[in-house]
């Protein structure tokens, strides 16, 4: 299940409008919230498919049989970039538990670079329902040592991912580690990458434009 929010037209394709555009990319606080908004959504959608169960409410006039989730997920991310669209998703599962990781591009002396993960804090994901957002699927490297490393830690029933821009390249990527069971929820994908890994036209680098520039490493 492959869902690009953008093929029909809603409010997730004019936030993607605006995450592309350069005359907006001075506003960091309207990109962190569009970012935060799709992770929303996406959550929203994927509430649909997670397994529920019947409870009896009392309310000040009577008895009423909900519908509520039967388990909570774990929600997941990839430090730095991904915590604005980590946030939209953790707003809809409010009583989630979390899992964060550290993945960074190592850029060599000839121009090209290694995904180096550094850092890991999940809880046990063993038969847990797991979300992973990641804001820019480029190459898939990273999401896809992101995804190896959690399930060091258990076997998950089931992943889903959210991503605000997706690339071909990178869902080809994913589906080496996921095979077709792959469940990917994006605002939009484009279908080039350039010599450097970015996602053309996509957005740039979405760290940056959420939380400044850094120095490379």
């Amino acid at each position: 299940m492959i869902v690009n929010l953008s093929e029909k037209h809603s409010l997730v394709s004019n936030w993607v409008s605006e995450l592309r555009d350069v005359k907006v990319h001075d506003d960091r606080l309207r990109f962190r919230r569009n970012l935060e908004r799709i992770g929303e959504v996406a959550a929203f959608e994927i509430s649909k498919l997670l397994p529920w169960k019947e409870t009896e409410v009392q309310t000040p006039l009577g008895i009423h049989r909900s519908k509520i989730l039967s388990e909570q997920p774990i929600v997941a991310t990839i430090l730095r970039a991904g915590l604005a669209m980590h946030q939209g998703v953790l707003n809809y599962f409010d009583k989630a538990d979390n899992a964060f990781v550290s993945a960074f591009r190592k850029h060599n002396a000839d121009g090209s670079f290694d995904i180096v993960l550094d850092y890991v804090s999940s809880p046990s994901i063993e038969n847990r329902v797991l979300i992973i957002s990641d804001p820019m699927l480029a190459t898939g490297t990273s999401l896809a040592k992101t995804i190896v490393a959690l399930k060091k830690l258990g076997t998950p029933s089931k992943i889903y991912i959210v991503a605000a821009i997706a690339c071909t390249r990178g869902i080809e990527k994913l589906k080496e580690v996921l095979g077709e069971d792959i469940c990917l929820w994006c605002g939009d994908i484009d279908t080039v990458l350039n010599e450097k890994g970015y996602i053309i036209p996509g957005l740039g680098d979405a760290g940056d434009l959420a939380y400044g520039e850094k120095l490379q490493h």
